[in-house]
């Protein structure tokens, strides 16, 4: 009976009428940094590999599912490897989320304190404004004066108003793309192109495939 032929495919099923962002490696390792001694499942992506799917990402419709297809120029290896991968890489963008998260509450904390601040100025500029007024009038130098605080007390407001109506909904937006793509599909596609051992490069704790010539004991 001839062996069993890998499968050509694994992971998640694709939803129907979903955007598929396409990667192609020769390994899985190369879609994570190579550096980081985190365990598989708790290892950061390559900046590189990060920055293609988030880009990718990036212009795919918004009212459609996205799904992710990684073509590995390998055949198939470990059973557990597609859910491992998929495992890995929602662990990631949700980690993601939650700095986006952290992000955004501290730009509002920051806003709110500044706030506070500047309304304080404000208010002691708007105070000026009144004693320049009385001593000097309105014309002449106490009108330059007091222009120059009013001018003052609002350029101090500038900052704290860009944080509440700019700042804040382009992190908002990043999250919620990072947030899809910690929940999206995540399937293998496998090319027969390599040996048939080669995902052991993948998983190394697998250990070297014993040579049918070596003698077992």
């Amino acid at each position: 009976m001839p062996p069993p032929q890998p499968p050509s495919s694994a992971g998640d099923a694709l939803p129907q009428r979903c955007r598929v962002i396409e990667v192609r490696v020769g390994e899985l390792r190369q879609l994570f940094n190579a550096i980081d001694p985190s365990p598989f499942r708790q290892r950061d992506l390559d900046p590189r590999a990060e920055a293609f799917i988030v880009d990718w990402a990036s212009d795919l419709p918004k009212d459609k599912p996205w799904a992710l297809v990684v073509h590995l120029d390998r055949p198939a290896g470990r059973a557990d490897e597609a859910t491992a991968l998929r495992e890995a890489i929602h662990e990631y963008f949700g980690q993601r989320v939650a700095a986006s998260r952290r992000t955004l509450r501290e730009l509002f904390r920051r806003g709110r304190i500044s706030l506070l601040i500047a309304l304080a100025f404000l208010t002691a500029s708007i105070a000026v404004l009144d004693a320049v007024g009385v001593y000097f009038g309105d014309g002449g130098l106490g009108g330059v004066i007091r222009e120059g605080f009013l001018i003052i007390g609002w350029v101090a407001m500038w900052r704290q108003l860009e944080i509440f109506l700019y700042d804040w909904w382009p992190i908002r937006a990043d999250g919620r793309l990072l947030q899809r793509l910690s929940m999206m599909p995540v399937r293998i596609e496998y090319r027969q192109v390599a040996p048939a051992d080669a995902w052991r490069a993948d998983w190394p704790e697998a250990g070297p495939r014993r040579s049918s010539e070596e003698h077992i004991p």
